[in-house]
């Protein structure tokens, strides 16, 4: 999995308008306390907002602050929103057909397990993500890694009947 510098900093940005006591922060502001450029942070503050995440106001006490409540807000929709998904299956088998495959065929096309492996693990993770939020991140902070592991326990569990008819029809 590869969080790139979008994802990082916009999560970060959010996070920081979470915490902030006011509710409300101004977009210089929040690139100081991250270290950001102003122009960069603006970027991904449009958006966040073009998604609904984050609403601005104008003038004196002006700003960003959440959409919703932070405990509302699930980091799968969020990543997705600042990037891409982990494994997209459209033209999955055309991208990775291979150099010399004929007429562009993957050749593993009849006997692909990867491509379940892929779907099932991309998922499982988003699953796991859009259980976790901004206020779990806030809130757990020390206990982060046992909340994830219990969060895709939960995810892995739920569907386990699918598993197993999957291993079944085998």
């Amino acid at each position: 999995m590869k969080i790139t510098a979008q994802e990082e900093y916009g999560l970060r940005c959010v996070l920081r308008l979470a915490k902030a006591e006011s509710g409300s922060i101004t977009l210089p502001e929040v690139a100081a306390a991250e270290g950001l450029s102003l122009p960069y942070v603006a970027k991904l503050m449009a958006v966040l907002k073009n998604a609904g995440v984050l609403e601005s106001a104008r003038g004196r006490s002006g700003g960003y602050r959440l959409a919703r409540p932070a405990d509302e807000i699930g980091l799968g929709s969020l990543l997705l929103t600042l990037g891409e998904p982990l494994f997209e299956e459209h033209e999955y088998c055309q991208k990775h057909a291979g150099t010399e495959a004929p007429g562009g065929v993957c050749m593993n096309h009849a006997t692909c397990t990867l491509k379940s492996l892929w779907q099932t693990l991309e998922h499982w993770l988003r699953r796991t993500l859009d259980q976790i939020t901004l206020a779990d991140l806030i809130r757990h902070e020390g206990r982060l890694p046992e909340l994830l592991r219990e969060r895709l326990a939960a995810a892995v569990l739920e569907d386990e009947p699918q598993l197993v008819s999957l291993n079944l029809m085998k």
